[in-house]
């Protein structure tokens, strides 16, 4: 028996369990894939007080690590398949077994989303659907795509310049939606070209990428690109990964919480990307673990 299981052992959930075991509550993370989450995927992490020069979302998750390791929280790895959230105890069930507890945090985040475009699928992994931090270096020389226009996108598409031939970000808006900073560094990247307007609309190839069809908004027109090996990197947002929660209402998929991080049942918390909210960084996912695990906590 657990005080307290969180569900996630990304930001939210680190910082969660942190703050749990300095309140000497019996504390388990289950994790089914890495510490860190999706921060661990990225390039470059940028905007968060106190990280290192050269801070990667590898250095970032392996800090995050090793300071929840030595605070002495319990981290297993497996896979959850089902909770039972009501009642006073709370039951998390794995793919190795059932762990209980007084209070549940879920924090397990969101998954990046798919374009559901024809040969995506197909492709996945071969030159579709790339992730920057642990591809970008294989397509030095190369042309590579990114599709999307938010900071995360934009953030990516500038690390990507600094190996591929030219980079092409594909957004469907008139104009980029990333921060200021992010803007300016991309007009004084020479090998960065943006496509308005636009929206990749189909991938062709067999072992790699070798032609991509892009649609024009406003006309409809498809324009058919032959670029043979080029690399493909998608930023086109995330769904919440809260398909096992059905004991709890949810918001376009998000849960929501009040001021404590408790959602509509009791001793039940939620932290990070997967709430009901109007910012998503990982300074504000630290912030909801710290609030969830305190308030759990009491």
């Amino acid at each position: 028996m657990y005080d307290i299981v969180i569900i996630g052992a990304g930001p939210a959930g680190i910082s969660a369990g942190i703050y749990a075991v300095s309140r000497g509550k019996k504390t388990l993370i289950v994790e089914k894939r890495a510490v860190g989450g999706l921060i661990g995927n990225v390039s470059t992490v940028t905007h968060y007080a106190g990280i290192i020069e050269g801070e990667t979302g590898t250095t970032f998750a392996k800090r995050l690590q090793k300071q929840a390791e030595e605070a002495g929280i319990e981290i297993i790895y497996e896979t959850v398949q089902k909770v039972e959230l009501n009642g006073n105890i709370k039951k998390v069930q794995t793919d190795h077994g059932v762990y209980e507890a007084k209070k549940v945090i879920i924090a397990n985040g969101t998954t990046p989303r798919k374009l559901g475009i024809p040969g995506e699928k197909e492709l996945d992994g071969i030159g579709m659907g790339l992730n920057a931090a642990r591809d970008g270096k294989k397509y030095e020389g190369k042309h590579v795509y990114v599709v999307g226009g938010a900071d995360g996108a934009v953030k990516e598409a500038l690390y990507l310049a600094n190996y591929a031939k030219l980079v092409t970000i594909i957004h469907f808006e008139e104009t980029l939606g990333c921060i200021v900073q992010f803007r300016e560094k991309v007009e004084q990247t020479s090998n960065i070209k943006l496509r308005f307007g636009s929206r990749l609309h189909a991938v062709h190839g067999v072992g790699q990428v070798e032609t991509l069809e892009i649609s024009d908004e406003k006309t409809g027109r498809i324009e058919r690109i032959s670029d043979p090996g080029c690399g493909i990197f998608v930023y086109a947002g995330t769904t919440p990964n809260t398909e096992l929660y059905t004991q709890l209402r949810l918001n376009n998929g998000f849960i929501p919480v009040d001021e404590n991080q408790e959602t509509e049942i009791a001793g039940v918390y939620a932290a990070g990307d997967i709430c009901e909210k109007q910012v998503r960084q990982v300074a504000t996912a630290v912030s909801d673990g710290t609030i969830a695990a305190i308030q759990a906590a009491m």
